[in-house]
């Protein structure tokens, strides 16, 4: 079985983790261990390598990074779920869309265990509650080798998704954890939780 490690970092700034992540993924060859990095970030939003300036509203005193994952503009914030998945695919033997139903799915396994019934778009990556939107997917893959990953929101301030197009969409609804629930989880244990899934979904079993 392939060596996996898994990190839980707590509160990092987003720039030094994105350049932490480039370094690893740029200088890894196929013995390095896959990684997963579970961490939060202070308020950042990051633009994706497709992103249109037009979805960008009102980003104010909320930085702008732009970033080669896939996909347009999100959020990131303190009470946010970030997952970094370092993977060597080709090792994995695992396509670029098997990895992102992985993803998906361990997200829906996470959320089942708290009663939420979430599920996958065919058309739009992510995680979805009733056609709201919990969790944002995007990957970027440089010489077989994933890096970027998900966020899931568990329990944060939510407006600043009200001044930016989430992922594109005008109007996309964006729903957290706590909200749907009567006790908000702790953090950690949703990390945990989600480590867990991830492992299973990915085969690091």
């Amino acid at each position: 079985m392939p060596e996996l490690i898994v990190r839980h970092l707590g509160l990092v700034d987003y720039q030094p983790t994105l350049e932490a992540m480039r370094n690893l993924t740029r200088e890894r060859d196929e013995h390095t261990p896959d990684e997963i990095w579970l961490l939060q970030h202070p308020k950042v939003f990051t633009q994706g390598q497709a992103g249109k300036a037009e979805h960008l509203l009102a980003p104010g005193d909320i930085p702008v990074i732009q970033v080669e994952r896939g996909g347009q503009v999100t959020y990131h914030g303190p009470g946010q779920l970030v997952a970094y998945l370092m993977l060597d695919l080709r090792r994995l033997d695992l396509g670029v869309r098997e990895l992102v139903t992985a993803m998906e799915q361990s997200l829906v396994d996470l959320l089942a265990h708290y009663g939420v019934d979430a599920a996958p778009k065919a058309d739009a990556p992510g995680v979805y509650v009733n056609g709201d939107k919990i969790a944002s997917l995007g990957l970027r893959v440089s010489r077989g080798c994933s890096f970027h990953g998900l966020a899931l929101n568990v329990d944060m301030d939510m407006t600043p998704f009200q001044r930016i197009n989430p992922c594109g969409y005008a109007g996309l609804k964006m729903v957290q954890l706590r909200d749907l629930l009567d006790t908000a989880p702790a953090f950690e244990e949703v990390a945990q939780r989600l480590e867990q899934t991830l492992r299973r979904r990915l085969g690091f079993v």
